[in-house]
């Protein structure tokens, strides 16, 4: 079995540059969807600044995403929800791309049928050299990377594949 750590979400937030980091962090905090996640960010904000949660909940959202970007540790689960956020909102195209390459019924990018068992070989291959045609190579990373993390089951194999282990810049 293949060692994925270094494809945990959170893992993936602290390569990800800061400018890209404080882009997901707004995105993460204006998602009414993320209420959950948002609610264990102002704890761990509250706690590594020594400020009280009202008051983190009070700050514009623009310092409530520096502070994130900035956290020395950000949980899976809030990094998770902050990158899905981010290709969301700013990589549609490129999730669209990556799932018409691989013949997966989607809906701007989001997967509406059940994925038939995991991506791998000729197939995976070309779905990243559709990505690398057209998109930056840190986009392209950092997606495949955060799918790897969503779902290693059906994206396992992007484990193996170097466009995925790249930088996110």
């Amino acid at each position: 079995m293949t060692d994925l750590s270094e494809f945990r979400p959170s893992r993936l937030w602290k390569k990800m540059p800061p400018e890209r980091r404080i882009a997901a962090a707004e995105l993460f905090w204006a998602d009414e969807q993320s209420t959950e996640q948002q609610i264990e960010a102002v704890a761990a904000l509250a706690a590594h600044m020594k400020f009280r949660a009202k008051s983190v909940v009070a700050l514009p959202i623009d310092k409530k995403a520096k502070y994130l970007a900035t956290l020395p540790g950000v949980s899976d689960t809030v990094a998770a929800r902050a990158l899905v956020n981010y290709h969301l909102e700013r990589q549609r195209p490129m999730m669209s791309a990556f799932l018409d390459s691989l013949g997966i019924t989607h809906e701007d990018g989001l997967i509406s049928a059940e994925v038939e068992g995991p991506i791998t070989g000729d197939r995976l291959q070309a779905g990243v050299a559709a990505l690398e045609a057209a998109f930056t190579p840190g986009d392209v990373a950092l997606y495949l990377a955060t799918l790897l993390a969503q779902d290693p089951d059906t994206w396992g194999a992007l484990a193996d594949v170097p466009q995925a282990q790249g930088g996110f810049e």
